[in-house]
This record gives C-alpha cells, structure tokens and sequence, in this order.
C-alpha cells in the first residue's frame, strides 16, 4: 500500500488534529507544575518532558498488541468488567485530582503563624518525570483511537509528532499567561480537578463526554477572560 495517498492524509490531519485537542488538558498540567521551577529552567523542562511525553507516545503506538490487550477483561467488580485500561485512567484520575487539591491548598491556605505559605521550588528531574507520566494517561485514549483509525504506524506516528511539537510550541505562552493571573491558576487547578473526575469515572466505566468538559472548561475561561478586560477597563479609569 502506497504511503502518500489522500486516506492517509486525511488520517494524518484527523489524527493530529485529535491529539491536539486531547493535549488541552496536558498543557494547563504542564502550565501549572513548571511553573513552580526557578524560572531560568522552566522552559528546559516544559521541553525536556514534552520530548519524552513524544517517546512515551511513539512506544505506545509501536507496541499496539500491548495497547489492545489494555482492553481485554481482566476482572469483574459489582458487574463491572475491570481492563488494564480502566486501572491506568482510575490511577491517573486520583492522581491529578489529588495533585490539583494540594496545589490549591499550597496557594490559599496560610500557616499558622498567619504568613501566606512561601512557594515550594521543586527540583527539575521529578518535574519532567511528573510530565511525562501524566502524557501517558492524558494520551492513552487517543492513542487506542488512533490504532483504530490508522492501519498505518507511520501515519499514526507522523501524528503524535506534529501534535507535541504543536504543544511544544505552544506550552510557554500558556505557562506565563497562568503565571501571571492567579485567577487563572485556580481556574486551571480546578481544570485539572475536574479531568481527574473524568478519567476516575472512565476508569468505574461511567464515561463522561469530552465535549462537556471542554465546553465548561472553555466557558469558564470565557467568563474569566470578561472579568480581566473589566478589571483592566476599571483600573484605566481609576488612574489619576
């Protein structure tokens, strides 16, 4: 079968264009984590584990008997057949909702003493390892679909590539505008908080769809967006 042919084309675009869009999620992970590294070794890292969240990607896909055997039934609880799958995403779920909860108390809760806790600088290689992990849950979904839509290892393959360079591109921009608006960090706390609640309810088999999440996730942005440009607006009048 000849590689360069308009099905594999149009395989390529949908594929990249999906995980692109499965990435959201990944980004404002990325964007939060970082954030917390000396400032001089934030990009470093943001690149350094998107590379290996590409690694992790490819290695998924070239071990596609691996990925479909994640769906075969391993055990029933409450008539509930339990997969590989299932566990990796229950896993992942309780992970970031737990992660995304310590984060937010981190900000808001003061010490005893009554002083504002001082921000925790975390060190660079359990960062990285944090962001490629997490890819691999983020990505697991797609990675299933993308098996089923593309016979073609090097279509699929051609895919997650363009998709984390996209996400490469795009991971500092949206790592400093977070940074810069603590409304925005809580927003995307409670983003993480609430893709954690998908994935644990992926893994219990009572599937959420994504088309929900993303619509409360980009309303809520929105609405955020509307209160900075009226804050801007107030500030700019209030100016003496």
């Amino acid at each position: 079968m000849a590689l360069f042919t308009v099905e594999n084309l149009i395989a390529f675009l949908t594929l990249a264009a999906l995980e692109i869009i499965l990435g959201i999620d990944n980004i404002v992970f990325i964007a939060i984590i970082s954030n917390a590294l000396p400032e001089a070794i934030q990009t470093k890292a943001r690149k350094i584990g998107l590379l290996l969240a590409m690694g992790t990607r490819l290695l998924l896909l070239f071990g596609i008997t691996w990925i479909m055997g994640l769906t075969a039934p391993l055990f029933s609880v409450l008539g509930h057949t339990v997969t590989g799958r299932d566990i990796v995403l229950l896993a992942g779920g309780l992970f970031l909702i737990a992660k995304s909860t310590f984060e937010i108390h981190e900000k808001i809760e003061p010490e005893p003493d009554g002083e504002l806790h001082v921000k925790r600088v975390r060190t660079f290689w359990p960062t990285v390892t944090q962001i490629a992990l997490l890819d691999i849950v983020f990505s697991l979904d797609s990675v299933i679909t993308a098996v089923g839509m593309s016979g073609e290892i090097v279509v699929m393959a051609a895919a997650v590539i363009a998709a984390v360079l996209v996400m490469m591109r795009f991971a500092d921009p949206v790592s400093h505008f977070v940074a810069r608006h603590p409304t925005v960090q809580m927003l995307a706390l409670s983003f993480l908080i609430l893709i954690g609640v998908f994935l644990v309810a992926e893994g219990l088999g009572r599937p959420i769809d994504r088309g929900y999440i993303y619509f409360a996730m980009a309303f809520s942005l929105l609405v955020e967006l509307l209160n900075m440009r009226a804050r801007k607006a107030e500030a700019k009048q209030n100016r003496p």
